[in-house]
């Protein structure tokens, strides 16, 4: 029997999770940021991308995969657009200073680009487009790894999972924000599932030998989103991060090079000013109305309402601030470890209990 998930206040894992990292190395900032996004991802359901990544975080750090203290820098930059040296930074990290520069060159320019060479897993997309959303910006984001995906018609890994995320200012003060892999699932699903035990569903991945299999233990491969349409999307999100950027991952990988052994990721943000183009109050109305418009279709019999890209991460977010982020038990056990090995205390509740799920 799977043991019943912790539930634990956001602000107590937020610390938690910064505790770590201040204790792998990183500067107080940084550790904050990371802990921030990936608790971010946790309220919103997005368990695949919480803190069930910190204990490979931790070994990406102990690895010299992940630079806990970076020295980033703006590598090369046009008037539009920057390309930013990461130097192998938690890709929270990273992401969020290309966020803020793509904001920055859209300010000037209309449109910005940040293409970041050289980082570590970027976490949930969603994040970085929905921060420049609230800056005013429609937002684009994309970052690719090593192979760790089906290529549509191969048995064997071909493309990353690329998550994609747009964001849009809404008509109240969320951002409209699709965030999505390009995959059927991301890894970090499979991943989840295996903890909670939990079956996949057919169509999800395949195992080892590339057959399909529903079992998480099993489970090697997710499937490209849509067949061809996934793997070719993936495959251009490479051309345009890794391959702009002078850093291939894929060859790399194909042709047996040191590099494709590491773990290494690149990543683009691009942000429009809409402001310059549209007044901005009209453009959240029209994103109202767009809604509405959509809401209001009649639905399919099994369905009770039509959701938009983001609402159900939005009520989750609701939910999970007042009743607590639920933590898997076997994801607990990891935090403890990694927190016992740098001397940290794992929070409890004021009566030394759990409150299981």
């Amino acid at each position: 029997m799977t043991k019943p998930a912790i539930k634990l206040a956001a602000p107590d894992l937020q610390h938690l999770t910064g505790d770590i990292f201040v204790a792998a190395g990183m500067p107080e900032a940084a550790a904050a940021k990371v802990a921030e996004v990936l608790v971010w991802a946790n309220l919103r359901g997005a368990d695949s991308h919480g803190v069930q990544r910190i204990p490979r975080y931790v070994e990406l750090i102990d690895d010299g995969a992940m630079n806990p203290r970076p020295a980033m820098r703006v590598a090369f930059e046009t008037p539009a657009a920057s390309l930013i040296e990461a130097d192998r930074a938690a890709g929270p990290v990273a992401m969020s200073f290309a966020t803020t520069e793509a904001v920055r060159k859209a300010r000037g320019s209309g449109i910005g680009l940040a293409l970041v060479r050289q980082t570590t897993h970027t976490a949930a997309q969603g994040y970085y487009t929905a921060m420049a959303a609230r800056d005013g910006m429609a937002a684009l984001s994309g970052s690719c790894s090593s192979p760790n995906m089906i290529y549509y018609g191969a048995r064997a890994a071909g493309v990353s999972t690329s998550p994609l995320s747009i964001a849009v200012p809404g008509a109240a003060r969320d951002p409209l924000v699709l965030d999505m892999a390009t995959g059927v699932v991301a890894m970090g699903k499979i991943v989840h599932a295996r903890r909670t035990g939990q079956r996949l569903e057919p169509g999800w991945a395949v195992d080892a030998e590339g057959k399909p299999t529903t079992d998480p233990a099993r489970a090697a491969l997710p499937l490209p989103l849509g067949g061809p349409k996934g793997s070719g999307l993936s495959l251009m999100i490479e051309c345009i991060a890794s391959l702009i950027t002078a850093n291939p991952l894929l060859a790399d990988t194909f042709e047996g090079k040191p590099e494709g052994e590491k773990h290494r990721q690149n990543a683009f943000l691009i942000a429009i000013d809409i402001a310059r183009f549209c007044d901005l109050d009209l453009f959240q109305d029209n994103v109202r109305r767009l809604v509405a418009g959509l809401k209001s279709l009649p639905r399919q019999p099994d369905v009770d309402e039509v959701l938009m890209p983001g609402e159900r991460g939005s009520r989750m977010l609701a939910r999970r601030s007042r009743d607590g982020i639920p933590i898997p038990a076997a994801t607990w056990s990891e935090l403890g470890r990694v927190a016992r090995r740098f001397g940290l205390s794992m929070p409890t509740n004021a009566d030394g209990s759990w409150t299981a799920q």
